[in-house]
């Protein structure tokens, strides 16, 4: 063999090497690129990636074919792109925390302590026995005069709407090094949480629950007082505990609450008021506040569980900033089927809309069961 056709020979066997190697590099850099992306080992098992197959079938199979949005979850809170940071771009980076630090928002714990009814109709309706009856004793042979009937009240719960209608690009949805969508039906699902608890404490009932501070109040009892309106107990001081023996309004206030009720009563009231109650001393010196002693249970004031709600309003000129009762027997909320979620890819591309529902209603179902404290004269 020529030298000259050795050469060539070599020659061309290091460029098909070369190629070779460029082709193996490029295929490795691509799997690499694959396997950086979450959900890449699910998808090479066999297992639909959540973010493409899953969300594809739940809204073209489940939701347009058949009308079932279960599969459909709850979703949102803010518009998401790659191209602006706090919109979602710092979340698109080849090395990402898969954790996310969150600044966790103020949640109202309201809807644990009232009575919760789901309801399959546009409104509804709660008969309430407000008393009335009487009776009498007779002998056995003595006639039996008519007594009087027991007096109902109907109470009507109209479920009013909230909605969030956020959206995120596809591109965003695809390169977050996290499940985006989940952390949009987290932040939803809080935002609506905290909606609905500001409610309870202070709706005004249009196209949402009435607030149990939004009622009138009086001070005389429940025999006298009218259905529907709440009993307060005046401070004595406007704006202001007592400057001598503060903790004697609370109790005077757990003992204006029938007996029958005080079984699951529980305490409400924001941290500031909390913190100014936590001060006080009974006549032998000791703290009324009793810290709960194990993880998770509710501390005690005079005996009763403390919930903190930051709904409620802070000391100041004849506010309603205490409130003590039985929350189950006293408030019902209404919520119409859950929560609705409908994933919309197609109206403004290339951004995916989720468009969040919940209907829910309330109001004040027994204004014998809840107290107020009222920092007037």
């Amino acid at each position: 063999m020529e030298l000259t056709d050795l050469k060539s020979a070599i020659d061309g066997y290091a460029s098909s090497a070369e190629t070779g190697l460029i082709g193996l590099k490029e295929r490795m850099d691509t799997i690499e690129t694959k396997l950086d992306r979450p959900g890449a080992v699910e998808s090479k098992s066999g297992v639909s990636d959540k973010v493409a197959t899953d969300h594809k079938a739940a809204f073209l199979t489940d939701f347009i074919q058949k009308g079932d949005d279960r599969r459909l979850r709850e979703v949102e809170a803010k518009a998401l792109s790659t191209s602006v940071g706090g919109d979602g771009g710092f979340a698109v980076p080849t090395e990402i925390d898969s954790e996310i630090e969150k600044q966790l928002g103020t949640l109202s714990p309201m809807r644990s302590l009232v009575k919760v009814k789901v309801t399959t109709t546009g409104d509804f309706k709660r008969l309430v026995n407000v008393g009335g009856t009487a009776s009498g004793w007779v002998g056995e042979g003595d006639a039996r005069t008519e007594t009087a009937t027991p007096n109902l009240q109907e109470v009507a719960l109209v479920p009013g709407e909230i909605y969030a209608n956020a959206a995120a690009t596809q591109r965003a949805l695809d390169d977050m090094q996290f499940d985006g969508e989940s952390w949009l039906m987290d932040e939803v699902a809080e935002e609506f949480a905290m909606q609905e608890g500001a409610a309870i404490v202070g709706g005004d009932g249009v196209n949402k629950p009435k607030g149990f501070l939004t009622y009138s109040t009086a001070s005389t009892g429940d025999d006298t007082r009218a259905f529907g309106t709440l009993q307060h107990a005046a401070t004595g001081t406007s704006g202001a505990f007592p400057a001598t023996d503060p903790s004697d309004v609370l109790i005077d206030l757990v003992h204006t609450l029938k007996a029958r009720y005080r079984a699951g009563a529980a305490w409400v009231l924001n941290s500031k008021t909390l913190a100014e109650i936590r001060k006080f001393k009974d006549a032998d010196g000791n703290f009324i506040w009793r810290p709960s002693l194990s993880e998770g249970a509710s501390s005690m004031l005079l005996g009763y569980p403390v919930v903190e709600s930051e709904d409620m309003p802070d000391v100041a000129a004849d506010s309603l900033s205490v409130a003590f009762g039985n929350f189950e027997r006293a408030y019902t909320l209404v919520e119409r089927a859950g929560t609705r979620v409908l994933r919309d890819p197609y109206t403004n591309k290339p951004y995916v809309h989720f468009y969040a529902t919940r209907r829910v209603g309330g109001a004040v179902v027994n204004s014998d069961a809840i107290k107020l404290l009222k920092f007037s004269l």
